[in-house]
């Protein structure tokens, strides 16, 4: 017999299965060198986006109407240690996954209907909507994500193709350089989550987040770990996201991403992916309610990142890069609501935020269109008080209108004092294992030497 639960179950399969079947289609035309047409490419995206949204809001008001406020997906067991390991793939449709996902779909359908046209007869527009649907992909996984082994992997779909759609002008220098900049920042904010991962795992043997956090539903969960392990934790789960959302000292990255083409600026780092890593603290908030050492922390970072981005947004001089500082002074206030405990309201200025940012990033060309034929018409510039008080010395000291200029100097801190040290230290192993080799071919000194100029490249580096 049909019941309800049955009813829900399928139609969370289509929520996953959705933007599954998009990356397949997609994916595999291109592989086989038979690209689809711009029209069946945008169909089929409208089509799949549009199914997917459906299934959502079909799952949000069957949990309202039957009062249900959990709903499990698992695929099975995939290894199982009695003990020591348990992994096993799960998707869950709670208050907080939910609004999530339908907030995916509807973003991602609308700069999708948006890019069909932005990209219309580009040499790279199957590329773009393949990468483009991995990272629907990945947001949906991260979103419904009931074991820290889904979230990791939706959160590496999303890393990846948004690092590719920073780079997607390849042809060009600075796009690839900035994306491998953003692709080196994810690097580092992944190893994090990885190190927490394990670490869960160490604590309870597995990595659902019903049994690893607490009992109860969110957002009232009753922690389950000591404060010194939530503390642990929760430090890697805030390294891994400020890496992702751009948090202080990881800030530097999100102009660089401005490279890529607006439908993905808009998308990314205006709505979805920057506030990934305020979704991540949401979803193991329960740590931040078993450690207030690890809560203040998080809340001192959401205010430090709020104030950094207020002034680095004022200087800038195009409207891309003052969009996306905009952009991350509310997620650090987002973050900071967080770390203050106001879980409802954080999800809540999550959502408006992402559409209010997307809607931004998207009117961003033409409103650029319009004030050159207001000033046009009028004959001269319009007033501007965007960055009016980046000469005034008498109301801010000179240092401060210079830290927000270089941007707060976090790329140069992070390149100098955190990457620096780690290419000085390999190129010395490097040195080290040439010499050896060296000397165990019975290589002349002379032909030794003629490494010594890659051994010297440590001072080049600095």
């Amino acid at each position: 017999m049909l019941t309800m639960e049955h009813v829900m179950t399928v139609l969370g399969a289509i929520v996953i299965a959705s933007p599954v079947l998009l990356v397949l289609i997609l994916g595999i035309s291109s592989l086989l060198d038979r690209k689809l047409s711009e029209q069946t490419t945008t169909t089929i995206l409208q089509g799949g986006t549009i199914a997917g949204l459906l299934a959502a809001l079909a799952v949000l008001l069957a949990m309202l109407i039957l009062g249900t406020r959990h709903v499990p997906i698992e695929l099975g067991d995939w290894v199982v240690i009695e003990g020591q390991y348990h992994f096993s793939i799960k998707f869950v449709f709670d208050r907080l996954s939910v609004p999530m996902a339908i907030l995916s779909f509807t973003l991602s359908g609308t700069i999708g209907a948006f890019a069909s046209r932005y990209m219309h007869r580009d040499a790279g527009y199957n590329r773009f909507f393949v990468l483009y649907t991995l990272f629907v992909l990945g947001m949906v996984a991260t979103s419904l994500a009931g074991t820290i082994e889904t979230l990791f992997a939706g959160w590496e779909l999303v890393g990846l193709s948004s690092a590719l759609l920073v780079a997607f002008f390849q042809e060009r220098r600075n796009p690839a350089r900035n994306g491998l900049w953003v692709w080196t920042i994810y690097r580092f904010s992944d190893a994090a989550l990885l190190l927490a991962a394990v670490a869960m795992h160490h604590l309870r043997g597995e990595g659902d987040f019903g049994k690893l956090l607490g009992t109860g539903l969110w957002p009232e969960v009753v922690p389950s770990l000591t404060s010194h392990q939530g503390l642990l934790v929760g430090l890697l789960v805030l390294v891994a996201a400020a890496g992702k959302s751009a948090l202080v000292p990881f800030s530097g990255w999100l102009p660089r991403a401005m490279e890529g083409p607006t439908p993905s600026s808009a998308v990314f780092y205006g709505a979805l992916s920057v506030h990934l890593g305020a979704f991540l603290l949401l979803r193991v908030s329960p740590l931040l309610d078993s450690s207030p050492l690890l809560s203040t922390v998080v809340a001192l970072v959401g205010v430090t990142t709020a104030v950094f981005a207020y002034l680095a947004g004022s200087v800038q001089t195009d409207i891309k890069s003052a969009l996306s500082f905009a952009s991350l002074s509310q997620v650090g206030i987002i973050v900071t609501e967080i770390g203050l405990g106001f879980r409802y309201v954080a999800l809540i200025h999550m959502l408006g935020h992402a559409c209010l940012r997307a809607l931004q990033f998207v009117r961003a060309p033409t409103l650029l269109h319009d004030y050159h034929t207001m000033e046009n018409a009028i004959g001269g510039h319009l007033p501007r008080g965007g960055a009016a008080w980046a000469g005034s010395t008498h109301r801010f000291r000179d240092w401060l209108y210079r830290l927000a200029l270089e941007r707060g100097y976090l790329d140069a801190i992070l390149r100098d004092y955190v990457a620096g040290p780690i290419v000085q230290l390999f190129r010395w192993f490097d040195g080290i294992e040439r010499r050896w080799t060296d000397f165990l071919a019975g290589e002349s000194s002379r032909e030794s030497a003629e490494h010594k100029p890659h051994f010297g490249a440590i001072e080049e580096f600095s």
